[in-house]
């Protein structure tokens, strides 16, 4: 394995050209793999998606390939590629190979595009740079242009020739690069509820999607709103809606802060009440708000305070009632929010949600202004609405109290609230993903949490000698600090039937909050007795656990081998040997491994803690079966059959014995 180079000077680096994207693709996408391929396809979508809100053009035509490259048609005005006179530049270069360049940059001047998808200027230019080829054909001002790219580099410059048709816009094929993405299989899912989206916030306009299924074949569907937001909700309530849907809009100007010039924020909200069905989604310039932020803390602040505030002036709350909740309202909410501003600072580059503190408070007000208005005109929505939200309330209550219940009962027996002394917890809330290692004492502890995976790597010491439940009496067991801090840990109970077990809860596998369970210790005749005592607990306590695969042995190197830029790792004296008639006559030097905590954290994260290069021995009921009988034997009662093993076998074991 090669060794860790310097880090100096000389190790600072600039990227340039097509590598910014194309070496960094996560920078700009937010991902490497096919969430970011699928963002790059959006980012072609939204500058045709502009174009039709501004006007020009009423149909955008996306069509999928059987070999993942995708065509984007748009009918607009096509795309400025000519000689740019304040640029100097011709503008394709500007457009489809220059991050940070556009026509979007001064929408709240009253310039172009005053309410855009695309503000940045990075969209064509990065989705050009990750692609194995891009193809653009536009028609404008009586002209015919052709431009073609290579993996980030244009091929042939601009073509120009005279156009006699009419029609005007802008035709984009491309294929996302496979050495830019790990994925470009988008799959048709993704295709059509983006467009469907699109077609619920750009009224009127047609998207129409082709998916390729044969050589010659093409499926197709559209996706057209004529009256956008308030059709979609109309059609999503259908007859089983408790109330009429309702359109609202509005425009307000504001500012994010007194020092920075105000904006124009233009709201359209469609909202309906149902028993049966609940939708919530939130849109910005077009952008589908997979987080909400502003718009969806708006709503939530809103609502809750303009249906309490009913509920109060109506007498509805009884004595023992809580306050209602936006989890309350949201029960029963139909809500599509779909906005556009002038100034918008999304959280990064995917737009997935606004920050906008000028937008929140704009839609906060407007939403209970709107909501007042709606209840005193329409008493008997009011009424209905009211009602199913303290439905939804009291029912709300009363499961959480329930559990609540259940949780304490739960807890009584194992509670994980009481932090178990030196526990490492990970990140993840995943059990299939998540691993606890059981290490030898603080030392290991402290090498194993630098080199662990802190996403998914768990980790408890254990201090001391743990005892030796083989021998051992239930009573005697449960008292024992060390196996109880491992039984709430393991989260599963156990699976004993005693009185003095009625404070442990009983064994069930679903309450197991690992997938893995790791025995990490060290290589020496210590490590393998706190191995062997530790796999004795779970074998006695839990087999359950060695039934179904979850236990297993963390092997660490026993040698850590140098040569040159070269690191080599050996497990055991066999594989040492085996190293060293490799290397020859090369020199190298030899670090054997004193323990878990004498190791370096570098050498765990490529061995112990690596997936992909650890090596792990499975814990199965055979080898649990046999393991009983000779714990039986080494570590019960059985005296006689102990001498006779130690007559027969002892010699094997007299390299590793402490004789001195």
């Amino acid at each position: 394995m090669p060794k860790k180079k310097s880090y100096g000077n000389d190790s600072i680096k600039t990227l340039k050209g097509a590598d910014r994207v194309r070496k960094r693709p996560a920078v700009i996408f937010g991902s490497d793999g096919l969430e970011g391929c699928e963002h790059s396809i959006f980012e072609i979508m939204s500058n045709s998606i502009d174009e039709a809100r501004e006007g020009y053009g009423n149909k955008i035509v996306v069509t999928r390939f059987m070999d993942g490259s995708v065509e984007v048609q748009d009918f607009g005005r096509g795309i400025p590629v000519d000689f740019n006179n304040n640029e100097n530049r011709y503008n394709w270069e500007l457009v489809f190979c220059e991050l940070y360049a556009g026509g979007k940059y001064d929408t709240n001047s009253g310039s172009n595009y005053e309410f855009s998808l695309g503000l940045n200027g990075l969209g064509l230019c990065a989705t050009q740079y990750a692609s194995e080829y891009m193809e653009a054909e536009i028609h404008s001002n009586g002209f015919k242009y052709t431009l073609e790219f290579k993996k980030g580099e244009n091929v042939g410059g601009l073509k120009k020739e005279e156009y006699g048709k009419k029609d005007t816009g802008s035709r984009i094929k491309w294929k996302p690069d496979l050495e830019v993405f790990t994925d470009i299989d988008v799959p048709v899912e993704y295709f059509t509820s983006t467009l469907r989206r699109q077609a619920i916030v750009n009224d009127g306009v047609n998207f129409v999607f082709k998916n390729q299924v044969s050589a010659n074949k093409f499926e197709t569907q559209e996706f057209c709103y004529k009256n956008g937001i308030i059709d979609y909700v109309t059609e999503f309530s259908g007859e089983d809606a408790l109330s009429t849907p309702q359109y609202w809009e509005c425009e307000r100007m504001g500012k994010d802060r007194e020092d920075l010039p105000e904006y124009k924020l233009k709201i359209k909200a469609a909202i309906c009440f149902s028993v049966k069905k609940q939708l919530k989604e939130f849109y910005h310039n077009s952008s589908f708000l997979e987080y909400g932020g502003a718009p969806e803390k708006a709503v939530k602040s809103a609502f809750v305070s303009q249906i309490n505030t009913y509920l109060k002036q109506n007498n509805k709350l009884n004595k023992t009632d809580s306050q209602i909740n936006f989890q309350d309202v949201e029960d029963c909410l139909i809500c599509v929010i779909s906005s556009f501003s002038t100034r918008t600072s999304y959280e990064n580059q995917t737009k997935k949600s606004v920050t906008n503190k000028f937008i929140q408070e704009a839609m906060t007000e407007f939403f209970k202004h709107q909501l007042e208005i709606y209840f005193i005109e329409n008493k008997l929505d009011a009424e209905k609405i009211a009602n199913q939200v303290l439905i939804n309330m009291r029912s709300r209550v009363k499961a959480e109290n329930t559990r609540k219940t259940l949780k304490n009962t739960l807890q009584s027996k194992v509670d994980m609230t009481n932090r178990v002394q030196k526990f490492v917890d990970c990140r993840s809330k995943d059990v299939s993903e998540r691993e606890i290692f059981i290490v030898e004492g603080d030392s290991a502890l402290g090498a194993c949490k630098q080199a662990r995976n802190a996403d998914f790597q768990a980790i408890i010491p254990i201090r001391g000698k743990i005892l030796n439940c083989l021998k051992s009496d239930y009573a005697k067991i449960f008292k024992n600090d060390i196996i109880t801090d491992l039984i709430k840990v393991l989260g599963c109970g156990v699976e004993v039937k005693s009185k003095v077990a009625k404070d442990i809860a009983g064994f069930d596998m679903d309450n197991l909050r690992w997938n893995k369970v790791l025995i990490c210790t060290d290589a020496d005749v210590d490590g393998f007795q706190i191995r062997t005592l530790v796999l004795t607990m779970i074998y006695r306590l839990m087999p359950k656990l060695i039934e179904e695969n979850k236990v297993f042995i963390a092997e660490s190197p026993l040698y850590e081998v140098n040569c040159k830029d070269q690191v080599y790792f050996a497990y055991n004296e066999i594989e040492m040997d085996k190293i060293k008639e490799e290397l020859g006559d090369e020199k190298y030097t030899v670090q054997r491994s004193k323990g878990l905590g004498e190791n370096d954290a570098e050498m765990m994260s490529l061995t112990t803690m690596n997936p992909k290069t650890r090596r792990l021995i499975q814990v199965t009921s055979e080898d649990a079966e046999k393991m009983s009988e000779i714990f039986d034997l080494l570590l019960g009662d059985n005296l006689d059959g102990r001498k006779e093993y130690i007559s027969d076998y002892g010699y094997m074991y007299l390299d590793a014995a402490d004789i001195s």
